[in-house]
């Protein structure tokens, strides 16, 4: 056996040996792909913007959460939510959606805001190498449900006490003059609805399989801009477009609500998208983002 051969059959082994054990994480501000990430619980993120299929660990591989990296798990990186969470994920070129949990940190191309396995990329209908335009929401119920039960940084559930409920007295009347009784009948108190779990909570052993259920909505492909940022006063809004030739300003909603976003585009090419991207960065904008409008 060739030295090259020896050193695959050892991390092989250690493979085999070391048990990863999924945990619930938040983690702290990490540099990747040379843009700094700030993760975070976020239970209501809604977000698009494009996605890739994360490439295959040649040796197997750990997750950002302790898990072992799987090829054919619904699985997916994200560069702040906590992990794990379930999201929805729509490929707004074909219409495909499914269920993935993000387990895992990344892309590391700036950018891109989810990678996925490959099954979760064959069964969304992506093509491996190239950049497709997705929108994700999390699923709170479920993203709860998943990090019950895993040790971590996971908030405790929060007890809420009930009101205390004062006794009731009672007294037995007499029947009024000229009526009758009806025998009394005993009420049975309706059975409770049994809890409907869909996803049960995960454990150590036993990470959350996700069913590779598809969902065929309308394609809705868009046009990408380079969000250099929102703000709530223009001036800020302008000072920052003073910088990118060619970027513009758009005000949404009126009055106190009122925000201006700064942008450049739109583009029907990711290269030319993710070159505008470069730019804004290199600019200092490292709130920077590709979106989908």
């Amino acid at each position: 056996m060739t030295r090259w051969g020896f050193l695959a059959a050892a991390l092989l082994a250690l493979a085999g040996c070391a048990q990863p054990e999924p945990r619930y994480l938040v983690g702290n501000p990490y540099r990747l792909g040379g843009v700094w990430s700030y993760p975070q619980e976020d239970y209501a993120l809604s977000e698009t913007g494009l996605a890739e299929v994360l490439a295959a660990p040649l040796f197997g591989g750990q997750t950002a959460n302790g898990e072992a990296f799987s090829a054919q798990g619904l699985t997916a990186a994200h560069r702040t939510l906590q992990l794990p969470a379930i999201i929805r994920v729509t490929n707004l070129e074909n219409g495909r959606s499914i269920l993935l949990r993000v387990n895992n940190r990344g892309p590391e191309k700036p950018g891109r805001i989810l990678a996925v396995s490959p099954r979760a990329g064959a069964l969304l209908g992506m093509t491996p190498g190239r950049a497709a335009q997705i929108a994700l929401v999390v699923d709170a119920e479920k993203s709860r449900a998943v990090a019950e039960g895993l040790p971590g940084q996971a908030p405790p559930p929060i007890a809420i006490a009930a009101a205390p409920r004062a006794a009731v007295a009672r007294e037995e009347l007499a029947p009024l003059p000229g009526t009758r009784e009806a025998p009394r009948r005993e009420v049975q108190p309706l059975p409770s609805a049994a809890p409907v779990t869909e996803i049960e909570p995960q454990s150590r052993s036993n990470p959350v399989t996700l069913p590779e259920t598809v969902m065929q909505t309308t394609p809705r492909p868009g046009v990408l801009l380079v969000e250099a940022g929102q703000f709530s006063g223009r001036s800020a809004a302008e000072a920052v477009a003073a910088r990118l030739p060619g970027a513009r300003i758009t005000q949404q909603g009126r009055g106190r609500n009122a925000s201006f976003r700064v942008a450049l585009g739109p583009f029907t090419e990711v290269r030319a998208a993710d070159f505008a991207l470069e730019r804004t960065l290199a600019a200092g904008l490292s709130g920077a983002r590709i979106i989908v409008e």
